[in-house]
């Protein structure tokens, strides 16, 4: 209570989910996991969805509208699920307005932090934090450059390489590429041996992504990963890997200095029909995967991954959380394949698994990373 007797003012959240991108059902899914957990006696929430046009609407405060349903019926946020919500854009402004027909705007109040869940393109990959930014509003993760070049798998592994971390071998076929000279893509993929995973450069949750063990079967896989994004990234296969995750997490003390944590590393195992962690296999087939925390390591390859982590992080400018994705080679090498600045954030993803077996549960996590966005400047930091 203050000195009046009043219960201190909850901080407002506003919690953006859904976007334009293909993840849009995954970001839904994300969004439920979050809103369940909040602990409302310490946070004022709003729910704000983003339908697939990019209209932001005040949606439903209500979990279990944004699961994945039973049968795999994906959720989505539609233009009829509240009234449209303008953001602000000034520095000097902090209300979200809400638009309804034949009404006059209200204000609904203003946010003092926000949570975007969205993942892929319009989202995560540094849009809506540019957003954020030009209004000063607080928000929980990287920041725009961090964003933007994690999001972009060409870019982040010329990052990562760059700064010393082992990756794998790959090359990438630039917009316009596949269509002007076929001939030397397929020379330089080939050059990769086989298998090869074809990916979009700029998408997640391994949509559009195929495993091609020959020739015959690169042209489909361009064109799949093409639907998705102009620019495709082509990685070879290393023989007999292990997926192995790690998560990390910033926070900011009281003398203003950030602290970096990592958890105990998860690994994906695959199995049933699925030739590598597809997007059926990881939100549709779960009884096909195993998802191993913490994963079965010895110290010492578990103290690795953890240093890499960290560096990954590190390399990219990374803020507040990151899942940072690694394959552990039969001779016991380890190369990071990509960062992920939101990762899947459902109490069943692998982050917060990872964390949970850290000793950091699923609210306490989701409190973590909001109480970091509210000590966090806006602008160059």
């Amino acid at each position: 209570m203050d000195e009046h007797g009043r219960p201190p003012a909850r901080p407002r959240v506003a919690v953006v989910f859904g976007g334009r991108s293909s993840e849009h059902a995954i970001s839904c899914a994300t969004a439920a996991g979050v809103l369940g957990a909040l602990d409302r006696d310490a946070w004022d929430v709003v729910p704000v969805g983003v339908t697939r046009e990019g209209r932001w609407v005040l949606a439903a405060d209500d979990p279990g509208r944004w699961r994945i349903a039973a049968g795999g019926a994906l959720p989505e946020v539609t233009a009829g699920d509240g009234p449209q919500v303008l953001v602000p854009t000034a520095a000097d402004e902090r209300d979200l307005v809400v638009l309804e027909p034949d009404r006059v705007p209200r204000a609904l109040g203003a946010v003092d932090v926000v949570l975007p869940l969205l993942h892929g393109p319009y989202g995560e990959d540094g849009t809506l934090q540019g957003l954020l930014e030009m209004g000063s509003v607080r928000y929980a993760g990287s920041g725009v450059l961090a964003s933007a070049l994690s999001m972009d798998k060409h870019v982040a592994r010329t990052v990562l390489a760059g700064a010393g971390l082992p990756v794998g071998p790959w090359t990438a076929l630039l917009p316009g590429q596949w269509e002007h000279d076929p001939e030397d893509c397929r020379r330089r993929v080939g050059e990769l041996g086989w298998p090869v995973f074809v990916k979009p450069a700029r998408a997640g949750s391994s949509i559009g992504i195929s495993r091609v063990t020959g020739p015959h079967g690169l042209d489909a896989a361009v064109e799949l990963a093409l639907r998705h994004d102009p620019k495709v990234v082509v990685e070879a296969g290393v023989p007999g890997v292990r997926e192995v995750e790690c998560g990390v997490l910033q926070d900011v003390g009281p003398d203003g200095r950030r602290a970096v944590s990592t958890s105990l590393p998860g690994e994906v195992v695959v199995g049933g029909e699925h030739e590598f962690y597809d997007f059926e296999a990881k939100y549709l087939d779960e009884a096909s995967v195993q998802l191993l925390c913490p994963a079965p390591l010895d110290e010492e390859t578990t103290a690795r991954v953890r240093q890499i982590a960290v560096r990954a992080f590190e390399a990219v400018g990374a803020e507040g959380l990151a899942r940072v994705d690694l394959f552990l080679t039969g001779d016991g090498q380890l190369l990071v394949n990509e960062i992920n600045t939101m990762p899947g954030f459902t109490q069943l993803s692998m982050f917060p698994r990872m964390w949970a077996a850290t000793g950091v549960g699923y609210p306490e996590l989701v409190d973590r990373l909001l109480r970091h966005a509210l000590a966090r400047p806006t602008g160059l930091r």
